[in-house]
């Protein structure tokens, strides 16, 4: 079972570099994800990124 099963992070600061890393790993760890950030290109960049599908918002 991973870790954070079941939990919702919102990630702020996740269109840069440290951000989508830890979304990343936020993700692989079981959690559903909520990115925040003042660039929706790369937002939505990040978003196809991570390819989480319902779990990435």
């Amino acid at each position: 079972m991973a870790k954070l099963e079941g939990k919702v992070a919102i990630i702020t600061g996740s269109s840069g570099g440290i951000g989508s890393a830890t979304a990343a790993k936020f993700l692989a760890e079981g959690a559903q994800i909520m990115l925040a950030g003042r660039d929706l290109g790369r937002l939505e960049a990040a978003q196809n990124r991570l390819n989480g599908g319902a779990n990435v918002a």
